[in-house]
């Protein structure tokens, strides 16, 4: 039974207490620039969220061969790898959404969201908590995007995944559709996050501690040895 519960919080934690970018708020960049329109935000979403559990996959079945020293190159090669696929698959089967997404699917390569996990848990844990983990936060992504792409569409277009919603789709709102538009809904999105969960996802998600790169990164260090007078 523990097991099973621990099973189900590595799914679940994604989704709204460590969303990555509602609470994480990581891969800002795509989510404001791709969430014009709920089906962009979908779209993105889901590509990422492919990504995310095959690389995780991957990278927990090498993770003991990847010599320690050249495991960001050796993550990023695996990731370039699923992106690519993802993108031939759009620019086959879904081509106006490949056009739409444009550079941002390529650039799923240096998604904060896909590294940050890939040196976090998938390369610390085994292959079905990775595939878990990648569900989850993909999940949370896809829902998030979509929530914020479909209030976009909706008041600055007045339609949903393209349907024209009556009288809002004669008074849009076009300054919502734009970028200004799009930081007032994410920050929107992120205060009903921290509203409902009584600030309990958001709080310790953010600074060198709550960072998902920290791993890799010496800033903290840097600080640590700034503040004790130690030249970094």
């Amino acid at each position: 039974m523990e097991k099973k519960t621990s099973k189900l919080s590595i799914l679940t934690k994604g989704i709204i207490k460590e969303n990555p970018n509602l609470v994480l708020l990581l891969g800002t960049c795509p989510t404001l620039a791709t969430t014009s329109s709920a089906l962009n935000g979908a779209g993105m979403g889901v590509s990422a969220m492919a990504v995310l559990i095959c690389s995780n996959i991957v990278i927990s079945l090498l993770a003991k061969i990847i010599p320690d020293k050249v495991r960001i190159p050796c993550y990023i090669v695996v990731i370039a790898g699923f992106v690519t696929v993802v993108q031939f698959v759009l620019q086959a089967f879904v081509p106006s959404l490949y056009d739409s997404l444009g550079l941002f699917i390529p650039l799923i390569v240096v998604n904060c969201i896909i590294l940050g996990r890939a040196e976090m848990f998938a390369s610390k844990n085994n292959v079905l908590d990775s595939a878990l983990d990648g569900i989850g936060m993909g999940i949370g992504f896809t829902l998030s995007l979509t929530v914020i792409g479909a209030v976009r569409e909706l008041i600055g277009a007045g339609t949903i995944f393209g349907f024209a919603i009556p009288w809002m789709n004669a008074h849009p709102m076009m300054i919502i559709a734009l970028a200004p538009g799009g930081f007032f809904v994410y920050a929107l999105a992120i205060a009903a996050i921290n509203y409902f969960t009584k600030g309990k996802g958001v709080k310790g998600s953010f600074g060198c501690h709550g960072c998902a790169m920290a791993s890799i990164c010496q800033q903290e260090k840097c600080i640590a040895e700034l503040e004790k007078g130690v030249e970094a």
